[in-house]
């Protein structure tokens, strides 16, 4: 079975935005198999300032992700950010210029607006009746947080050649092109993630640096498995729709992903000397397995697009 190379990343200094759970902590996990110092920001902690908290108000925290990663194999730091606030993401800058020096890798894994989007009931409403202030918030989340990071961290990632930024993001722009998504909102901000990794990788190629987009499949996120009653550890038990009191998974489950899938296809970007040849393409978790090789915890190598 596929193992990580344990030092593949050892001495690099990776940024993980929005680590605090889904595929921001499985970024970090994956970032730590490789022997990476991650740099773990989010705004839910359990030392820092209680008021500054996610829009889930879920229990996980930045800290448990640096622990997950140390235990890993990496060295996994913990830091309060709330990356709607140019003034922290600048404090942030800072710290990592005295501490580190330099940043080989920034992932904007920032979302946050996934109970904003609303139960499936209030999906297809259109703009004139969705609720604005929502709707804003939605865009404000995924899109705006992107931008802050990127103006403030990118000086750090491109001192020198070879700095890396995944955006991570849902579908790829081809997918993304002719489908709608959910509403007006939430369609705007898969589109336009993938477009942040295409325009930035463009201003990023003449400076030796290397921006993509990248989208994981079925995520079992901490909030999906929670959804059908199951664990990481038995999951397939929602394909069997075995849980009393939950529903059966649907159709596709079967292909879902674990968010270490997507950690270890950033990783084996990370360690690419040849990365840039993915500079401002927008690419699935599996494309990037069939590439290097890798493969999900279970040894799998899961495709969830292939039924799109």
């Amino acid at each position: 079975m596929w193992s990580p190379d344990r030092d593949a990343l050892r001495g690099k200094v990776a940024v993980v935005a929005g680590a605090t759970r889904g595929a921001g902590r499985g970024i970090a996990a994956g970032l730590g198999e490789a022997g990476a110092t991650v740099i773990c920001t989010g705004r839910t902690s359990s030392s820092g300032d209680p008021s500054v908290r996610s829009d889930y108000d879920r229990s996980e925290t930045i800290e448990e992700t640096a622990e997950l990663v140390t235990r890993s194999g990496g060295v996994g730091v913990a830091v309060q950010v709330d990356h709607l606030e140019s003034e922290q993401v600048t404090r942030l800058a800072e710290r990592l210029r005295t501490e580190y020096g330099h940043v080989d890798v920034l992932v904007n894994s920032i979302w946050g607006a996934e109970v904003l989007k609303g139960p499936p009931p209030t999906w297809n409403t259109p703009v004139w009746r969705h609720d604005l202030d929502t709707g804003l918030r939605i865009l404000r989340l995924a899109i705006e947080t992107h931008l802050v990071t990127s103006h403030h961290l990118l000086p750090l990632v491109i001192d020198r050649p070879g700095g890396l930024l995944v955006e991570i993001t849902d579908g790829t722009a081809a997918f993304n092109a002719d489908q709608y998504r959910i509403s007006v909102y939430y369609d705007l901000t898969k589109v336009a993630v993938n477009r942040l990794g295409f325009s930035q990788g463009h201003e990023l190629e003449p400076v030796g640096a290397t921006a993509l987009a990248l989208t994981p499949g079925w995520l079992r996120s901490e909030i999906m498995l929670e959804n059908f009653g199951v664990t990481e550890e038995n999951w397939r038990d929602a394909l069997e729709g075995s849980v009393a009191g939950y529903p059966a998974a649907p159709e596709g489950f079967e292909t879902s992903e674990s968010p270490r899938y997507v950690g270890r296809g950033v990783a084996a970007l990370a360690a690419d000397p040849d990365r840039a040849r993915w500079n401002q393409r927008s690419v699935t978790v599996a494309d990037l397995a069939r590439d290097y090789g890798f493969t999900d915890i279970d040894g799998t190598r899961p495709d969830s697009w292939a039924r799109h």
